[in-house]
């Protein structure tokens, strides 16, 4: 089994970060997930190429090596920056160099890799293999928004993603702050806790707002969620001059002045360890932040920590996530080795697989199955993210996934940085952002 960093190291992930100690974790291998190729090994002699994320560096590896184990192929895995794995599929297909075999892709992208052709239409396979697939155990909503575009299926859910609102419960106590149920409250619980510890290096909260759509995009996506609005009409056009929109532009602004200095530069890298070290009292994350908080390997705040939904605001009063982030495997369609790259897929998905994934440390997996979520290993395992997700990620909040998309979210993102820099208004950045969205989607 072979990594290939590739330039991966030129930014940290939100999970690499968390991961170096449990990089060096066995995964045990699975009988049951590879039953079907142990006994003879029919895979033995081939080679498969996996292009992967690096935030899924840890499980790539140990996918390899089951794989490998189970089925006598070898997997060659190489590392890219979550930002750049669309290009580099499309790029590696276009250029007619083909030698990816399976795409690691983030699901945003699922209409811009099926038009270009670069992702391979599975409905077939997906249909003949369904007894082994289990497709009815995908939540829904998951499964259509990462795999289906144009009535056709391109791929497996490999991570389910979404963010929940943990907190630092002593940093909460000694400032008299309730646990938050509406952005309102929120707003006035970060300010309290700055305007009383800042000058001792606490603030509010660490508010992600780098600029990359997946890092600014998703704080703004649990707003959006929040006060009750969408990204897209039904008919599909733009749905930013909503009132939600301008008001979740509008409170996400508003943290500004008491999140960690400065939001517009917070990303992973920065957001992660204060809040791990004690130094924030909110962060909104992806749900398997709270294995890290627990894992007194790298984080000061084991018991100490709590987590719930992410908060409403407006009259909307049903709370709801949003599905930030989220990636599923696809087969390339550049790929000499189809079959074999279909089995790959197959096996990281399968159910029993996915819940050693789901409870182990370090591998940044989320749930993605209606077995997995409600699982009595993964209660164990995570309970109180447990908690947070069941009876909520089924109806979380999807983001466009529309061959547009990578263009729509890039707009947003911009605007909504020009809103956090103070250059413009929230009111003018999404009236901007809609009025470059109605371009985009009309062109």
């Amino acid at each position: 089994m072979a990594i290939n960093d590739n330039g991966a190291r030129r930014g940290l992930s939100r999970r690499h970060f968390l991961q170096t100690a449990a990089a060096g974790a066995a995964l045990p291998f699975l009988a049951g997930a590879g039953a079907a190729f142990a006994a003879d090994k029919p895979l033995a002699g081939q080679s498969l190429n996996l292009l992967i994320i690096q935030s899924h560096a840890v499980t790539g590896k140990k996918l390899a090596e089951d794989f490998e184990a189970a089925t006598g192929a070898k997997v060659n895995v190489t590392i890219v920056p979550y930002d750049q794995v669309g290009a580099k599929a499309t790029l590696d297909v276009q250029s007619g160099v083909n030698e990816f075999d399976v795409l690691d892709y983030w699901y945003t992208n699922i209409g811009q890799l099926a038009e270009d052709g670069i992702a391979e239409d599975v409905t077939e396979w997906i249909e003949r293999d369904k007894a082994e697939i289990k497709p009815e155990d995908y939540i829904p909503l998951i499964y259509d928004t990462y795999t289906l575009y144009d009535g056709k299926r391109y791929g497996l859910p490999y991570d389910g993603d979404s963010h929940l609102l943990f907190y630092n419960k002593e940093i909460l106590d000694r400032n008299g702050v309730s646990v938050p149920t509406t952005w309102e409250e929120y707003l006035a619980a970060i300010q309290k806790i700055t305007e009383a510890e800042s000058k001792n290096g606490i603030y509010g909260a660490a508010v992600l707002g780098g600029k990359a759509p997946i890092i600014i995009g998703s704080s703004y996506a649990n707003r959006l969620a929040g006060y009750g609005g969408k990204f897209l009409d039904e008919d599909g056009s733009s749905a930013l001059d909503s009132p939600a929109a301008l008001e979740a532009a509008k409170a996400l602004v508003a943290t500004n002045p008491y999140a960690l200095p400065t939001p517009l530069e917070t990303r992973f890298e920065e957001g992660l360890p204060a809040f791990l070290g004690g130094k924030v009292g909110f962060i909104e994350f992806w749900s398997d932040l709270g294995v890290y908080a627990q894992d007194p390997k790298g984080s000061q705040i084991v018991d100490k920590w709590g987590v719930t939904r992410i908060p409403v605001g407006g009259a909307n009063k049903d709370p709801r996530l949003a599905l930030n982030a989220g990636f599923a495997f696809a087969v390339s369609s550049g790929s000499k080795k189809k079959e074999a790259a279909w089995e790959l897929i197959k096996f990281a998905a399968s159910p029993k697989y996915q819940e050693e994934l789901i409870t182990l440390t370090g591998s940044g997996i989320d749930p993605d199955r209606t077995s997995l979520l409600y699982s009595e290993k993964y209660k164990a395992f995570a309970p109180q993210v447990q908690a947070a997700l069941a009876g909520a990620l089924e109806n979380a909040l999807p983001w466009p996934t529309t061959p547009e998309t990578p263009k729509l979210q890039q707009t947003l993102a911009d605007e909504l940085a020009l809103a956090l820099a103070g250059s413009k208004t929230p009111e003018q950045a999404i009236k901007d952002a809609h009025a470059a969205w109605v371009e985009i989607i009309g062109s």
